[in-house]
């Protein structure tokens, strides 16, 4: 049975998954009795340095064990998470350390380079409410503490058994964290969700796609992140699957530890896979294990769920949609669905919640007919920290979160994604969608990963531009992309440019950062 916070379901998931393998990091390796008792003593910790149910705590590190254990001590202690992407400046972690008033800091020193601390300290921002800053790993300058000597603060008198109350006490209702949405729009807005929708939507998501007890799930996705925290260890705990970090994305490191950790589990975004099917070494690495491939936040190609099923081991593959907004899950397909819907469509909703697809007055479209996605349910967040207007915008009254993102519905209530809103274009009158043309190039034969976005055009309003990677030992002539991709789709979405580039931008999500395109 799934517990309705994340502590208790720590202590769940020793009581019934306690010999297997919970936590792999490097040397260390912890059975999921053993993980109670690190996130005890953390949760102890924490209590002890004055942790008060609702305070924030924000963690800056990379996918590292540590963040794992901390995690789950300031959750089972009362604390609200305030995760801090690796690729901060340090005015943007001060800035969101700022908004969210977290009153303790963890970190790492020396992460590709970066002094974090000096980076904060840097950024000339006030941070009034941070009492205190956790070194998880590396050098800990002056007025910070090392991770080992935090956690020694838990013998303090008292503290195992007010962190023990806490457990036990904790609501549903109590927020789990506040997720500031990756800035690919504007200004980060605080994403509030509580443990109860945690529990529930990832109770739903991790039984839905299969995981189970004798799974080892690779966590490529970033734990800052709700695909990696929520759908990444959060689930590993309610299935008993075994948690093994990746701090950084690098092809050659992931396919060694799927080889010599024999990972039956590898979900990521589209350039994740991208990647692992371009890479020309690929032969070289045992990957037989591998079974389970989930995929999502972004428009997903269906010429990479064809590679994925004809040259990777995966036996199942399951696409789903979500956002940060929806608790990380809106709609999911199925591992027994066709392969042609699972290849072209994000599934239903998930249970006991709507999705529909609207006009621009709300009113819901045909089938088979674009328009705004919407859903309404559990899980859709509490709001945006201290802002309620932008509340207002995303929630309308009748509790409906407008994603801003563009899908189609089939008359099974099957939802296509399109593109976002934002990145549709219009040449000479016609809405373009950059995922159906990145779809269709995908399948020219010297393409391996690409992006469109539309830039002005003084004769038709906008136009398409391509930015793509070629695969391995081949070359790209973009006027033979050109003349190619005339033959294949209507004129109005031929790119009238093709741009070659070595890899393209994306944010540590695996997002492609479309603005650095149309910027130049």
């Amino acid at each position: 049975m799934t517990a309705d916070t994340i502590g208790r379901q720590v202590v769940e998931a020793a009581e019934q998954f306690g010999s297997t393998d919970a936590l792999i990091d490097g040397e260390v390796r912890l059975t999921f009795a053993e993980l109670r008792h690190e996130v005890l003593t953390a949760a102890a910790a924490f209590v002890a340095n004055g942790l008060q149910r609702g305070d924030r705590v924000a963690i800056w590190a990379p996918n590292i064990g540590e963040w794992v254990i901390a995690a789950l001590g300031a959750s089972s202690a009362g604390g609200v998470l305030v995760p801090l992407n690796t690729r901060f400046k340090g005015r943007e972690a001060a800035d969101i350390v700022s908004r969210s008033g977290a009153s303790i800091l963890l970190c790492v020193n020396g992460f590709l380079g970066n002094d974090y601390v000096e980076m904060l300290r840097g950024a000339d921002i006030d941070l009034p409410d941070l009492r205190h800053i956790v070194v998880l790993r590396g050098d800990n300058p002056d007025g910070t503490v090392a991770w080992v000597d935090f956690l020694r603060d838990a013998d303090t008198a008292g503290a195992r058994d007010e962190a023990t109350t806490r457990i036990a006490s904790g609501s549903a209702d109590d927020l789990s964290d506040i997720i500031f949405t990756s800035g690919t729009t504007g200004q980060p807005k605080g994403v509030m969700c509580t443990h109860g929708q945690t529990m529930r939507v990832f109770d739903v998501w991790s039984g839905v796609i299969g995981l189970t007890r004798s799974d080892r799930y690779l966590i490529v996705n970033p734990f800052f992140h709700t695909f990696g925290y929520k759908a990444g260890f959060v689930a590993c705990l309610i299935r008993g699957s075994t948690i093994v970090p990746e701090p950084v994305f690098d092809v050659a490191a992931v396919l060694q530890k799927v080889a010599t950790e024999r990972i039956t589990m590898l979900p990521g975004p589209p350039t994740l896979y991208l990647s692992i099917l371009n890479f020309p070494d690929r032969e070289s690495f045992d990957l037989s294990s591998l079974r389970l491939a989930v995929t999502g936040a972004a428009a997903v190609p269906v010429e990479m769920i064809r590679r994925m099923r004809e040259e990777l081991t995966f036996t199942t593959i399951v696409t789903a949609y979500g956002l940060t907004e929806s608790t990380g899950v809106v709609s999911i397909c199925h591992p027994d669905d066709a392969p042609a819907t699972i290849s072209t469509t994000s599934g239903v909703a998930i249970p006991d919640t709507e999705v529909r697809v609207v006009d621009a007055h709300g009113a819901e479209v045909e089938r088979g007919t674009p328009g705004e996605i919407v859903c309404r349910g559990y899980h859709v967040m509490r709001g945006y920290y201290q802002d309620p207007e932008a509340t207002a915008e995303a929630i309308d009254g009748d509790g409906w979160l407008h994603t801003g993102d563009v899908g189609v519905m089939d008359d099974r209530g099957y939802l296509a994604i399109t593109d976002r809103t934002k990145d549709m274009f219009i040449v000479g009158g016609f809405n373009t969608y950059p995922a159906e043309i990145e779809n269709m190039l995908l399948a020219h034969p010297s393409i391996a990963q690409v992006a469109v976005v539309g830039v002005p055009d003084a004769r038709q309003g906008e136009v398409g531009h391509a930015f793509v990677v070629a695969r391995p030992g081949v070359t790209v002539d973009p006027d033979e992309v050109i003349a190619w991709s005339r033959d294949r789709m209507a004129n109005y979405k031929v790119p009238r440019a093709v741009h070659v580039l070595d890899a393209l931008p994306t944010n540590a999500s695996g997002k492609v950062r479309k603005f650095e395109l149309r910027s130049g």
